[in-house]
C-alpha cells in the first residue's frame, strides 16, 4: 500500500561556514599592488601554506587577516565576523631567541595568551587562567621546561611555547609567520606536527607562511604562491609545477622531487642538494637574482 504522506527525504548535512572567507580581495601600497581579485575560502581544520618570496605579499596577507591592513577593495571575514572585531585568532610569530636575563619563564609567556580576556578580580578567575595555561602547554607537550625562564631554553621550546601562547585563546584560525625560520630540521618537524595535531584535534584553520615547504608538506591541503602581484591557489601536486612557476616567474624555473623532497632550481642551473634552509618556496638564487 502506498503511504498517502509519504516522509520528506532527510536533509543533507550542511557544510560547515569558511574559517576564512576573502572575496575580490586587493591590497597596494601605492602604485605597487601585492594582489588583487584574490578569492580564497579557507575551510575549518585546514592547513594553506603561503609561499613566494620576498616582499610578495606573504606577511601582508597575515597582516591584513589580523585586522592590521585594511584592504583596498574587497571583502574579508574570520569565522564570520571581520578582522580585529572579536574573530578567535591565534598567531606564531617567527623564533626570535629572548636574553638570558628576561625575568620571564615559559608559562608566563603562555599566560600572555590569555590576559587579552576580560578576567577580573579573585581566585575563580585566577584558576581558570591557570587552567588555560596548563592545558595549551599540554597542547605542546612542554610541561617539562615551561617553568624554567625562557632565556635559557633552546629555540625549539621557545617556539613550542609560542604556539602554546597562540592556542591559549583556543582560536578557529591559526597564523604562523615562518615559526620554523631558525630552527634546525628536527625542531622544524616537531614544530610543525603539533601545529598539525591541533588543526586536526580542534578544526583549527591554519594559513602558514613559510620559506620552507617540505617541513609542513605532509600536512598542507592547499597552498598559496605568490609572486609579484600574480598568484596561483591549489594543492602543492597543481600548484608547485615546473610550468606553473614559471608562468609565475615569467622565467625558465623547474621543480624537482629528490627523495620525497621539493625543489625549485633555474632552468641553467645544476640541481642544488637540500638542505633545510634552501628546499623550496624561497626560489633559488638563479631565480631571483
Amino acid at each position: 500500500m502506498i503511504d498517502p504522506h509519504p516522509s520528506a527525504p532527510p536533509k543533507a548535512p550542511a557544510s560547515p561556514a569558511p574559517a576564512i572567507e576573502i572575496t575580490g580581495g586587493r591590497l597596494a601600497f601605492g602604485d605597487r599592488v601585492l594582489w588583487s581579485d584574490f578569492d580564497l575560502s579557507v575551510a575549518p581544520g585546514e592547513f594553506v601554506a603561503i609561499l613566494g618570496p620576498n616582499g610578495s605579499g606573504k606577511t601582508s596577507l597575515l597582516r591584513t587577516l589580523l585586522g592590521q591592513y585594511q584592504l583596498d577593495a574587497g571583502h574579508i571575514t574570520i569565522g564570520g565576523r571581520r578582522p580585529g572585531k572579536g574573530a578567535a585568532i591565534g598567531y606564531v610569530p617567527q623564533q626570535r631567541p629572548h636574553d638570558e636575563g628576561v625575568p620571564l619563564r615559559g608559562r608566563d609567556l603562555v599566560g600572555l595568551g590569555v590576559d587579552g580576556r576580560s578576567w577580573g578580580i579573585g581566585f575563580r578567575h585566577r584558576k581558570a587562567r591557570k587552567d588555560i595555561v596548563d592545558h595549551a602547554i599540554a597542547q605542546v607537550d612542554a610541561g617539562a621546561f615551561a617553568d624554567a625562564p625562557l632565556g635559557l631554553l633552546s629555540g625549539g621550546e621557545q617556539q613550542r611555547l609560542r604556539v602554546a601562547q597562540a592556542l591559549a585563546g583556543d582560536p578557529v584560525v591559526l597564523l604562523c609567520d615562518e615559526p620554523l625560520l631558525s630552527l634546525d630540521p628536527a625542531n622544524q618537524a616537531r614544530v610543525a606536527g603539533l601545529i598539525d595535531r591541533r588543526r586536526r584535534t580542534a578544526s583549527t584553520a591554519v594559513v602558514f607562511v613559510t620559506h620552507e615547504i617540505n617541513p609542513v608538506l605532509p600536512y598542507v591541503d592547499r597552498v598559496v604562491y605568490l609572486v609579484d602581484g600574480r598568484f596561483r591557489i591549489g594543492t602543492a601536486d597543481e600548484v608547485m609545477t615546473s610550468d606553473t612557476l614559471s608562468e609565475l616567474y615569467r622565467t625558465n624555473v623547474e621543480v624537482v622531487r629528490v627523495q620525497g623532497r621539493l625543489i625549485v632550481v633555474g632552468a641553467d642551473e645544476d640541481v642544488l642538494a637540500a638542505d633545510h634552509h634552501h628546499p623550496v618556496a624561497g626560489i633559488d638564487r638563479s631565480v631571483t637574482r
